[in-house]
């Protein structure tokens, strides 16, 4: 049986990994930045860079700032992985620039497709919180940046699917049970319907690694900032009520605890274990988790996990180049010693 707290709308964190709001802006002196000379991609950069480092917000002080270009192709690679840039901002990094703030819940991209976008991710089901927090650096920056504004229209974007609030939210969800039971092309057909999308791990274009689908609004213009979250909410807790519906359908299945178990076990004993592999079988350890099967592993560890053994975060973090080979070597030992540190009981008892 399921454990009692998987039934509980309060209680997430076993679908909702993250929350991620973003907002996309422009300033009014300049063309969008698929028009901006070198030079004025330059300086678009430096006066955004001034406005948040020169600024008198109380975490001013804890942003860094990067120059794209300055960055290796691992380094640039690594931040796509963890999710605080697009896949194209890394694309062409020349006159492109990243305010991070020091703990990494707050990334500014300086001329991706737009001049400005603003995000903060948090970990869980925090809509309310990180919006606010988005929301007070978006009025900071617009008091010093003059932001391109219609009063018809709202915020200008390069993109027209953008226009209007310019704001993306999106939750990260683990669903592994409706991707075992083949309903996930019905569910985004659906969601199309109802202004939202559903996509791959790391937005448009990408598929989901490791049963990671990102789950965002569609619709910026004609509709408020709280209206588009309330909505996203909505949908999403009656994601979490199918998943852990397909979940309880799935837990008698002998089939289904079988690759639980044996993922459980490549993944304590492996020597060697590729990027795809890996997030595959710590998807199924963490399908596990959520149906109660394992009582002392947290879905922190998993969702560091996930971070920690991309190919480019993980050659980051080790410092060095390393072969493909070296790769799978020390992922597997990452994962080895992260699920051994949570002094998983040998045996286990499977739920009659």
């Amino acid at each position: 049986m399921m454990k009692k707290k998987y039934t509980d709308l309060k209680n997430v964190s076993d679908v909702v990994i993250s929350t991620r709001i973003r907002f996309a802006r422009n300033l009014r002196e300049y063309p969008f930045p698929c028009r901006l000379s070198d030079e004025n991609k330059r300086k678009v950069a430096n006066i955004v860079k001034g406005a948040v480092l020169d600024g008198h917000s109380a975490i001013s002080n804890r942003f860094d700032y990067i120059q794209m270009s300055e960055l290796t192709q691992e380094e640039a690679v690594s931040l796509v992985e963890r999710h605080l840039v697009s896949p194209e901002f890394i694309s062409e990094r020349q006159g492109r620039g990243l305010l991070l703030l020091d703990d990494e819940s707050v990334s500014i991209m300086i001329n991706e497709e737009d001049h400005v976008r603003i995000q903060v991710i948090s970990q869980g089901m925090k809509l309310e919180e990180t919006f606010d927090l988005a929301d007070k650096i978006d009025t900071l920056l617009d008091e010093q940046l003059n932001f391109a504004f219609n009063d018809k229209l709202g915020y200008l974007t390069q993109c027209p699917t953008n226009i209007g609030t310019g704001m993306r939210a999106s939750l990260m969800l683990h669903l592994p049970a409706l991707k075992e039971s083949g309903a996930m092309s019905k569910i985004a057909a659906s969601l199309s319907k109802l202004g939202l999308v559903i996509r791959g791990t790391y937005g448009e274009g990408s598929e989901p690694s490791g049963a990671i689908y990102q789950l965002s609004n569609q619709v910026t213009l004609g509709i408020s900032e709280r209206e588009a979250i309330n909505n996203l909410r909505d949908i999403a807790f009656q994601l979490v009520t199918q998943e852990r519906n397909a979940r309880e359908a799935l837990s008698q299945n002998i089939h289904v605890l079988d690759m639980i178990y044996r993922s459980y076990g490549l993944l304590l004993y492996a020597r060697l274990m590729s990027n795809d592999e890996a997030m595959k079988l710590i998807s199924h350890l963490r399908f596990g988790v959520e149906m109660g099967l394992f009582e002392n592993i947290d879905f922190d560890t998993l969702n560091r996990l996930v971070i920690e053994i991309q190919p480019a975060t993980l050659m980051k973090n080790i410092g060095k180049k390393l072969s493909p080979n070296e790769r799978d070597h020390i992922r597997a030992e990452l994962i080895r010693t992260a699920i051994t540190q949570q002094k998983i009981p040998a045996s286990h008892r499977l739920e009659k």
